[in-house]
């Protein structure tokens, strides 16, 4: 028999869901069975916690202790570029392949850049920046009309200065 789970003891379990649907019972049951909550339950709350991100991929993040969770949602900087996007929510089962081609702003990416700064790696935020655009550049879109290679080109010759 496995050992017995300590109550007191915090569980941290991350998963990546749709934006105001529950994740799926088959998914959440073997991680939540063994810490003693339900997976129903935990699902409602992943939902009422979503709502807001509604059509987007996010990562969820459940901190569970005394058989209790508690959800968080931690957007990733592609969801956030495509909440900026707008034109977001969608029905996934009927809409496939779409392409989230659009214009944002340097002041955009800037908003994007310092809410995913403490999740970055990089050493400045400029970095973090081009971070950003690399993903807005994978996303299809471009920043003040310009395709996104030649702002970080900009920026890495200096004619374009960027700051917090």
């Amino acid at each position: 028999m496995p050992p017995k789970v300590d109550p007191n003891e915090i569980r941290i379990i991350n998963i990546k869901v749709f934006g105001g649907e529950g994740g799926p019972a088959s998914t959440l049951a073997p991680k939540l069975g063994p810490l003693g909550l339900n997976p129903k339950q935990v699902g409602d709350k992943i939902i009422a916690e979503g709502g807001k991100w509604k059509g987007i991929r996010v990562m969820i993040k459940l901190k569970c202790q005394n058989r209790n969770a508690d959800v968080t949602v931690e957007p990733t900087s592609s969801a956030l570029l495509i909440r900026e996007l707008g034109n977001y929510e969608r029905d996934r089962k009927k809409t496939k392949n779409v392409k989230h081609n659009g214009n944002l702003t340097l002041e955009q990416i800037k908003k994007v850049a310092l809410l995913v700064e403490d999740k970055s790696l990089a050493k400045e935020f400029v970095g973090t920046f081009k971070c950003v655009l690399g993903t807005a550049q994978s996303l299809g879109a471009t920043v003040d009309g310009q395709p996104v290679k030649q702002i970080i080109q900009k920026i890495n010759s200096g004619e374009l200065k960027i700051s917090k």
